[in-house]
């Protein structure tokens, strides 16, 4: 028999000329991202097509694989860093971040048990007592008291916002349920949920998947101006679905809402939840970390007083490479309570002891990687400091922003502005005359069309009372005041042209 076939592993040496390879591609693409069109044009399938065909017999040398990247997959990127992406929210990244990112592939941990490495699970812990501190989420929002005393409390990084949530509604059923639910499962119409009609989708999924149906989920009307939650809507809702038997479970706050930022009145919002017995979540993904900056920790205001869980995303605004959503809750046991399980296969003496966190009880997975040690890096290597001035940053371009619409007679703002998020429409001609609103959504969707396909920038939309709204969100940390100046400039060259268009067009 012949001798078995070695795998072609790199030694340490040949590892590190590669990697070299990697960091010099990576280095290269951001210093050329912005020369870019920002949202790719390719057609469906085109891509597949591309990358079609056997596994090859051999191996390739890593040349040939960062040649097919830049040939095959870079016409097919949408570049979410790069300086002019304005759509969504920034899903940030960072040099640390991605040197963090990459200790965390090169140590290869499976932290789903403190047993499992002990590392990955205390330094999670100790990363999210500091950030809460440092969001002002209070003490009863950490493992472990500022005196060492153990905490209620605690945090966890989940993947998204949509898994906390997820996870945040399973807590809250398990309280209201006397932990019944996961054991019987959920009463058909029994149970409810509430947030505003600008809620992200991912609550109205979080109920999809935990058995009550989207049925369960109450939309509460907001302001037509602020798009805030209307209390006093909220708690109509509640007192009438006590009224008819029903039990209220959950009660979620947005606080940066997707289409316009706008922040619900969390303090109201959880003096109605606690009233009826009912969780109150509070979703500031994208907004929440803005709170780092003294002048705008009005962002959380009410949170450390009245929240029972509370996420942000460092992986949106806070310099930290796709995934890093940070959750945090105020009593630990009903979460653990909702999700613990522990097989034969996963005993081991320090779980059962009591004296350590298994983080596999703080989400619906199991498997967890070290997403620690990559907001570890960020946080230490631009410090307290460095964050700010990133945060101030993206709402110094965002006033501007702010600004330019309200300076020019054309466009009209959606909805007040909040931090670096700006929501407006095309509304009136040259002249200031408005136009009808009809005429206006659709001049206001081609004109994003405009920006989007001209390369130079990427836009998104929403709609508000029924009218389309244009959505520029700053805070990617390659971006300057030259872009938004660069952007504003081709979305008024496009609107002067498609409003020249219209005017000349009979009917």
């Amino acid at each position: 028999m012949s001798e078995q076939q070695q795998a072609p592993h790199l030694s340490a040496e040949q590892f590190r000329t590669e990697a070299h390879k990697v960091i010099d591609w990576i280095a290269d693409y951001w210093a050329t991202v912005g020369e870019r069109p920002v949202l790719s044009t390719v057609e469906p399938g085109s891509v597949a097509e591309a990358v079609d065909g056997p596994i090859p017999d051999d191996p390739e040398p890593l040349e040939q694989v960062l040649s097919d990247v830049d040939r095959l997959l870079v016409p097919g990127l949408t570049h979410w860093q790069h300086p002019r992406f304005f759509a969504y929210f920034p899903a940030n990244s960072s040099p640390a971040a991605v040197l963090g990112d990459l200790l965390s592939s090169g140590i290869g941990a499976q932290g789903m048990l403190w047993a499992t490495s002990p590392s990955v699970s205390e330094l999670e812990q100790v990363v999210l007592d500091q950030l809460a501190r440092a969001l002002g989420l209070s003490e009863a929002f950490c493992h472990r008291r500022e005196d060492g005393s153990p905490g209620a409390g605690g945090g966890v990084i989940q993947d998204t916002a949509s898994t906390a949530t997820f996870t945040a509604l399973l807590a809250a059923l398990h309280r209201a349920t006397g932990g019944r639910a996961r054991t019987e499962g959920v009463e058909s119409g029994r149970y409810t949920v509430y947030a505003s009609s600008q809620a992200h989708s991912s609550l109205q999924k979080a109920a999809m998947m935990s058995g009550l149906g989207e049925r369960a989920v109450r939309t509460i009307d907001v302001d037509a101006w602020t798009q805030q939650l209307d209390v006093a809507a909220l708690a109509e809702a509640l007192k009438a679905d006590v009224a008819a038997g029903r039990v209220p479970v959950m009660v979620q706050a947005c606080v940066g809402t997707t289409g316009t930022g706008a922040v619900d009145p969390v303090t109201e919002m959880g003096a109605l939840a606690h009233r009826h017995g009912a969780w109150l979540h509070v979703d500031a993904a994208w907004a929440g970390v803005a709170a780092l900056c003294p002048e705008h920790a009005w962002v959380n205001a009410g949170v450390a007083e009245h929240a029972d869980s509370y996420v942000t995303n460092p992986h949106k605004w806070l310099l930290t490479t796709f995934d890093c959503s940070s959750f945090w809750v105020r009593d630990r046991s009903a979460l653990v309570g909702a999700l613990s399980i522990l097989p034969e296969y996963l005993r081991n003496p320090a779980s059962e002891s009591g004296a350590v966190v298994d983080y596999r009880d703080w989400h619906p997975q199991l498997g967890r990687r070290f997403r620690a040690v990559k907001l570890w890096t960020v946080l230490r290597s631009y410090g307290l400091s460095g964050l700010r001035a990133h945060l101030r940053a993206g709402v110094a371009q965002a006033a501007r922003v702010t600004g330019l619409v309200d300076a020019d007679p054309r466009f009209t703002p959606a909805a007040p502005p909040c931090l670096g998020l700006v929501a407006f429409r095309l509304a009136a001609d040259a002249s200031g005359a408005r136009l009808p609103d009809a005429e206006a959504d659709r001049l206001t969707a081609a004109l994003m069309t405009a920006v989007n396909t001209s390369g130079e920038a990427y836009l998104s939309h929403t709609q508000l009372s029924g009218r389309t709204v244009l959505r520029w969100a700053v805070g990617g940390w390659q971006t300057t005041a030259a872009d938004v100046e660069r952007t504003w400039q081709v979305l008024s060259d496009a609107a002067d042209e498609l409003l020249g268009h219209a005017a000349a067009t009979p009917g």
